[in-house]
């Protein structure tokens, strides 16, 4: 089946190809003979109800520094699509937000992946906390006093924003690192939403592992190791990429969420785990999907498509 697709991203000239996923699901709907559309979420309009967007036709190529072309801009009415890929990064801001409220205005008619209503209500950093017993120790609040007292509990800790992505603004503080109060003074300074403390894991400095998840069912993973002078683990601040396999516990954890994912609609899913604590459950725009590949693991863009055009057959 040949379909019509339209890609909300940041602009295809920003990505670094070699580890984007938004680029190698492309490259694989391209191959499909897919028809592909570009544009940026400030492309995106409705107007009397009807939602629109400026879109380019997109060519794509795996060649380093000409990867894509693009039409001229034409706006098109978005229910005209067959799928709308939702696929620009975080920050999870109200911008995010009125995105995914217009978006839903077309879905499943157009089917929007992932669900924006689900992408909307499903935060990341608070999505994960409906199982407990799965995470590390967590408080999400804006007190100080709060966050001082679960430093006293535990020790070391993590302190991050809550809606933040790709490891900015993540802190490891030590028990008796004095930095603390002017941290949370910081960041009470930036961010008007509360931020998120968790207990340390000592087990990050042997990998923060990405586990994607297709329809609910694991299909990959990979472990990204943190650089001795970083408590991050994120590949784009200098974490390393390794193979790694699935292990009992994280089986053990992808089949206690599974459900849930697919109840809201989420075709693409990529948690995050330390030690034996799922610490993220990434429903926005998650990566990895091209180092599995090169690591020698499945071809997650080839499964995230057989889900895509299955669910469209199903539709009718």
């Amino acid at each position: 089946m040949s379909m019509k697709i339209a890609v909300q991203m940041d602009h295809i000239r920003s990505i670094r190809i070699a580890g984007d996923t938004t680029f190698a699901l492309c490259l694989e709907a391209a191959r499909r003979g897919h028809t592909l559309y570009h544009y940026t979420p400030d492309r995106l309009s409705m107007r009397d109800g009807i939602v629109s967007a400026a879109i380019e036709h997109l060519e794509v190529r795996d060649v380093e520094g000409d990867h894509f072309t693009l039409g001229k801009p034409e706006r098109r009415d978005l229910s005209e699509m067959d799928v709308v890929l939702l696929r620009q990064d975080p920050p999870f801001d109200m911008n995010y937000i009125t995105t995914t409220h217009l978006l839903e205005r077309i879905h499943p008619k157009t089917l929007v992946v992932n669900d924006p209503a689900w992408v909307r209500n499903s935060p990341e950093k608070i999505f994960v906390t409906e199982f407990p017993d799965l995470m590390p120790e967590t408080l999400i609040t804006k007190d100080p006093q709060e966050v001082a007292d679960f430093r006293r509990e535990f020790g070391d800790i993590i302190v991050k924003p809550l809606y933040g992505n790709g490891g900015a603004g993540v802190f490891h503080l030590a028990n008796a690192d004095r930095n603390l109060a002017s941290l949370l003074e910081m960041f009470a300074q930036m961010y008007r939403e509360p931020f998120i403390a968790q207990r340390y894991l000592k087990d990050v400095r042997a990998g923060d592992k990405r586990i994607i998840l297709i329809d609910g069912e694991p299909v990959g993973a990979i472990n990204r190791v943190p650089s001795e002078t970083d408590a991050r683990s994120n590949m784009h601040v200098g974490g390393r990429a390794e193979a790694s396999q699935l292990t009992e516990r994280e089986y053990e954890i992808c089949t206690r969420i599974g459900p849930s994912l697919r109840e809201r609609g989420f075709i693409l899913v990529g948690i995050d785990v330390i030690g034996d604590y799922m610490t993220e459950i990434n429903v926005t725009s998650p990566t990895g999907i091209r180092e599995i590949k090169r690591f020698g693991g499945a071809d997650v863009a080839a499964l995230f498509w057989d889900a895509v055009e299955a669910k469209r057959r199903k539709a009718g």
